[in-house]
C-alpha cells in the first residue's frame, strides 16, 4: 500500500505548507536539464544498442529505464535499439543477462522494468512472465533447502548463488512489483522477512546477533552469514546503517505491504529524518551517491511525501533540493559522473540513468 498518511515525527502533506505549483524546481531548468542527460545517452549509444561495453547488460538496462520513465516511447529510435539490445540476452531459463554474467538478478530485473514500461501494446507480456518466473527460482528459500530461520531466507543476490543483498533484493522486488505482482504473494512476503533482518532494529521480525547492537532503524547491506555492511562496523561489532540501503528497505517494506504504523517503517523514517542530506550517501560519503539519489526519490514517490522535515526540524522540500544538487553536478555535455568511482559510479552511462530517475521524480504533482 502507497503511504499517504503522516508520520509524526517526519512528514508533513504539502497541502498544510505550499500549494502544489510551488513545491519542486523550476520547470523550465527541470526540463533543460533532464533534455541534455537524454541527449547524452543518444549520443553515448553503442552500435549494438548498448552502453558501455556489450556484456553490460545491466547497465544498458538502467538507462533504457531511465529513457523510458522521461517519457521517450518504445518506438524512440534509442530506445527502439535498446530494446532489441535487452531481448537478444533472453536465456532459455526465462532470464535476461549475458550468460558469463555474474549478476543475473540485477540484469534481469532492470530488463523487466525496462520491458514493462515499453509493454504498452502486450508485445513483452510473455518474456516478462518469462523473467518473473527466473527471478522467482533465484529467491533463496526452500529451494536451496534453507528454512525461514535462516539469515539468508528471502532475499536475492546478483544470481551467482553467492549469498543475497538488499541491494539485490529491492531491485528483486521492484521488478516483482512491474510485473504485476501482489504484496500478498509468498515471493514478497519471503523478501520482507530478509529485509527486516537488515534493519538494525530489535524486534519479533530481527532476533540476529546484529540486531540490537545499533537499534536506530537504518538498514545495512545483508544479513546474510554473520552480515555485512559496506559503512563499517562499531566497536562492538554493528553493522552500521548508511542511506542507500536504509531507502532500499524503506521502499521494500512498502512494496510487501507494509503501513506506516508498523514500527519498522517509524523507525527508518526516524533514521532518514536524524540523517537527512543531500551532500552525501549518509555514512557512505560520496560512494554510491547517485544509486543513494535515484533510491532517495523513488522512495519518497512511493511514500507520497512531499516535504521532509531533518532532526532539526527543517522542513526540506526533497525535489526541490535534489533536483538543483543534480543541476549542479551535471557536465557541460548533459552527463554525470560520479568522483568516487566505485560500483560503476565512475561510468557517465550508468550514473547519468540514475540521475535521470531521479530528476524524474522531481516535479510535483
Amino acid at each position: 500500500m502507497l503511504l499517504r498518511a503522516v508520520t509524526v515525527f517526519v512528514v508533513v502533506a504539502a497541502s498544510r505548507f505550499l500549494p502544489a505549483a510551488e513545491l519542486g524546481p523550476d520547470l523550465d531548468e527541470l526540463q533543460q536539464s533532464r533534455q541534455q542527460g537524454i541527449e547524452f545517452l543518444r549520443l553515448s549509444q553503442n552500435e549494438d544498442g548498448g552502453w558501455t561495453a556489450p556484456r553490460m547488460v545491466g547497465i544498458t538496462g538502467v538507462c533504457t529505464v531511465a529513457l523510458l520513465d522521461s517519457g521517450l516511447s518504445a518506438d524512440d529510435e534509442t530506445v527502439a535499439r535498446a530494446l532489441s539490445y535487452l531481448k537478444s540476452y533472453r536465456q532459455k531459463d526465462g532470464g535476461i543477462y549475458h550468460p558469463d554474467s555474474s549478476h543475473r538478478n540485477y540484469e534481469t530485473c532492470l530488463s523487466v522494468l525496462a520491458f514493462e514500461k515499453a509493454n504498452a501494446d502486450g508485445l513483452y507480456s510473455k518474456m516478462i512472465e518469462g523473467a518473473e518466473n527466473f527471478l522467482r527460482g533465484l529467491q533463496w528459500d526452500e529451494g536451496e533447502g534453507i528454512e525461514s530461520t535462516d539469515s539468508d531466507y528471502g532475499g536475492a543476490g546478483y544470481g551467482g548463488h553467492k549469498r543475497p543483498d538488499l541491494s539485490n533484493t529491492q531491485f528483486f522486488l521492484e521488478a516483482l512489483k512491474a510485473a504485476g505482482v501482489k504484496e500478498d504473494d509468498p515471493a514478497m512476503q519471503k523478501a520482507l522477512i530478509f529485509v527486516s533482518r537488515t534493519q538494525n532494529l530489535e524486534s519479533q521480525h530481527n532476533t540476529t546477533a546484529n540486531a540490537s547492537k545499533i537499534d536506530d532503524g537504518g538498514f545495512f547491506y545483508t544479513a546474510a552469514g554473520e552480515g555485512e555492511t559496506k559503512a563499517g562496523t562499531t566497536d562492538n561489532g554493528g553493522l552500521r546503517s548508511y542511506g542507500s540501503m536504509t531507502y532500499a528497505g524503506l521502499k521494500s517494506m512498502i512494496y510487501a505491504g507494509l503501513s506506516k504504523d508498523d514500527p519498522r517503517v517509524s523507525a527508518a523514517l526516524e533514521w532518514i529524518k536524524n540523517h537527512y542530506t543531500l551532500n552525501e550517501n549518509p555514512n557512505m560519503g560520496k560512494q554510491g551517491l547517485f544509486y543513494y539519489y535515484q533510491t532517495f526519490a523513488k522512495t519518497l514517490e512511493v511514500l507520497e511525501v512531499d516535504r521532509l522535515e531533518d532532526a532539526s526540524g527543517v522542513k526540506h522540500d526533497w525535489r526541490k533540493d535534489l533536483a538543483e544538487k543534480l543541476f549542479d553536478l551535471q557536465k557541460p555535455n548533459g552527463s554525470w559522473v560520479n568522483e568516487a568511482d566505485r560500483w560503476y559510479e565512475g561510468d557517465p552511462n550508468i550514473v547519468t540513468g540514475y540521475a535521470l530517475l531521479a530528476l524524474n521524480r522531481c516535479r510535483a504533482k
